[in-house]
């Protein structure tokens, strides 16, 4: 994963770009997220594998990648599967996998994993529910966070509870034709609200 992008990557590169600096940093979603992007510390690892298998050996490398760089270099990671998990529920079965290998790394404490996905639902929300669109990405997603990054930032954001709720606001004020407009989907169509 760490060749030159292909074209097909490329794409998906520029799609999560964009979603991350139209929606997270444009609609301040993640009051931290403006800092790591302006400084080129957010990664971006396609990985084309399928299986769960082979994508939790892309997700190791991936997170000994970041354990090897100082986070001055690498803040964070998104480490995105656009052939694989469309399904939410077989990304959520994922996501369990997922914080199974960082325990088994002996790296929970030192990251935390954050889920974005194009169909995301939180468990008390319908699925058209516009503020389901907090944690939307294009393709299916998993942040790679610094704990100690994460802990610097709430304690410069002494508010940090009240992002949730902000976030509601938000995107009950933007509605879906707000959400549309923005263009944070995958290039083809994929990643819109679902009808």
């Amino acid at each position: 994963m760490s060749e030159p992008l292909a074209d097909a990557d490329a794409v998906v590169v520029t799609d999560t770009r964009r979603w991350l600096q139209r929606a997270v940093i444009g609609l301040n979603l993640c009051p931290f997220a403006k800092s790591v992007d302006v400084k080129e510390q957010v990664h971006y690892a396609v990985t084309r594998s399928v299986g769960f298998k082979d994508l939790l050996a892309d997700l190791k490398q991936e997170l000994n990648a970041l354990l090897a760089l100082d986070n001055a270099e690498r803040d964070t990671t998104l480490f995105i599967a656009p052939d694989a998990l469309q399904d939410f529920l077989e990304f959520n079965d994922f996501l369990a996998q997922a914080n199974r290998l960082l325990a088994k790394l002996g790296l929970e404490g030192v990251f935390q994993i954050a889920s974005l996905h194009p169909h995301y639902q939180f468990s008390d929300a319908p699925p058209d529910a516009i503020t389901n669109c907090t944690n939307r990405s294009p393709y299916p997603t998993l942040h790679l966070l610094r704990e100690d990054s994460i802990d610097r930032a709430v304690k410069a954001f002494p508010h940090a509870e009240a992002i949730f709720e902000t976030n509601m606001r938000t995107m009950e004020r933007l509605g879906p034709e707000g959400w549309t407009a923005l263009d944070v989907g995958a290039s083809g169509g994929r990643g819109k609200l679902p009808p």
